[in-house]
């Protein structure tokens, strides 16, 4: 039996306990295909791989397993769960991780990992990845029911998602997150931009900084010009043609991000 599991986590590439997890799934499925999302979400950083999740796993086949170990309270009375949302599966530390998820589309199913019977025999306190999730992961894939992982829960640990604001001409937003190349991804849609993309005269304004237009694509500015467009998560980012529009703003993940037409 074939089965995709993918793995987000904050250890860093070439990280040995990336490979000690998926060393524990291929000893219990070793059919088991691997999916690597990312592993250099920043440390500790919830938010960001909650980001991640949202943005890359409802394009994978349904039934996919998707193992989250972003988790500065491990070994503490923090909770390890199961969620399927959508038609996909999850398994994280409860500590916002599927936060954006759940905020745009409700959980079908939550269930606390309490029935230590799927677990690896001896757990350490500072390696749940290894000790937990990927034991129950592997055979989850291999067709587990969730019900026998442990007891139902009815919500989960949320962070804080507010959004976008439209009044009149004006919207305002701000950054949600920050990608690789250092691109302001913010939290207005752009379904609030309708009428802006069919003028030029729309300004953005972020970290003291204007922009007057929309692009369709980054390489409609000139090299190391701003540029604001709808990415491809369907959301208003702000870009510095072939640069970086975090260093050179300077901005922040949750700055105040202003569209006006």
């Amino acid at each position: 039996m074939s089965a995709i599991i993918t793995l987000t986590t904050d250890f860093g590439f070439g990280s040995p306990y990336v490979a000690a997890m998926k060393g524990v799934m291929l000893g219990m499925h070793p059919a088991v295909r691997f999916v690597d999302l990312s592993h250099a979400v920043g440390p500790q950083n919830v938010r960001e791989g909650a980001v991640l999740l949202a943005e890359t796993t409802p394009w994978f086949p349904a039934g996919t397993v998707h193992v989250a170990v972003i988790d500065p309270g491990v070994g503490t009375a923090r909770k390890l769960l199961y969620a399927r949302i959508g038609d996909q599966q999850y398994l994280v530390p409860d500590n916002g991780l599927l936060s954006l998820l759940a905020k745009r589309r409700k959980p079908d199913r939550i269930v606390e990992l309490t029935n230590s019977e799927y677990w690896l025999p001896e757990v350490s306190r500072t390696f749940h990845g290894r000790d937990i999730l990927a034991p129950v992961a592997a055979q989850v894939s291999l067709g587990l029911e969730p019900e026998r992982l442990g007891s139902a829960m009815h919500k989960l640990l949320t962070l804080d998602w507010p959004d976008a604001r439209r009044d009149g001409n004006r919207v305002e937003g701000d950054v949600q997150w920050i990608d690789r190349f250092g691109n302001a991804i913010t939290n207005i849609p752009a379904s609030l931009l309708s009428e802006g993309e069919k003028s030029s005269a729309v300004r953005i304004r972020c970290a003291g900084c204007e922009i007057t237009g929309l692009t369709q694509a980054y390489g409609q500015r000139q090299q190391g010009e701003l540029a604001a467009l709808v990415g491809s998560s369907g959301f208003l980012e702000i870009a510095v043609v072939n640069g970086s529009a975090a260093e050179k703003l300077n901005v922040q993940v949750g700055g105040p991000v202003v569209v006006e037409f």
